[in-house]
């Protein structure tokens, strides 16, 4: 049986799964392009940005260049926490997929 309490619940929520499936794309993100890639408000964007933080998943940069420029990815313990999410995930489809709906 899938043990569905595995289910990471700060990465489950739908903004942070987004967040973290991007991050997990590429080094790392710029804030303006993960706004814009995820179509979400300032305000949402941080505020699922530092929950994923504080839970020490994802690392914040900040820099000045022509201005200043916040930049996330994800930590070594987010990517093996998105990995982990993820092996969950596959559990739960392969049992949907074994019972003939």
């Amino acid at each position: 049986m899938v043990d569905f309490s595995k289910l990471d619940r700060v990465i489950h929520e739908k903004g942070r799964l987004s967040i973290m499936t991007l991050l997990a794309s590429r080094a790392e993100w710029p804030f303006q392009e993960l706004k814009e890639e995820l179509k979400m408000s300032d305000g949402n964007l941080v505020s699922h940005l530092r929950t994923l933080h504080e839970a020490g998943l994802v690392s914040v940069t900040k820099e000045i260049l022509e201005r200043p420029q916040t930049r996330y990815a994800l930590t070594s313990r987010g990517r093996q926490a998105f990995r982990d999410y993820l092996t969950v995930l596959e559990q739960i489809i392969k049992k949907g997929k074994s019972k003939k709906i």
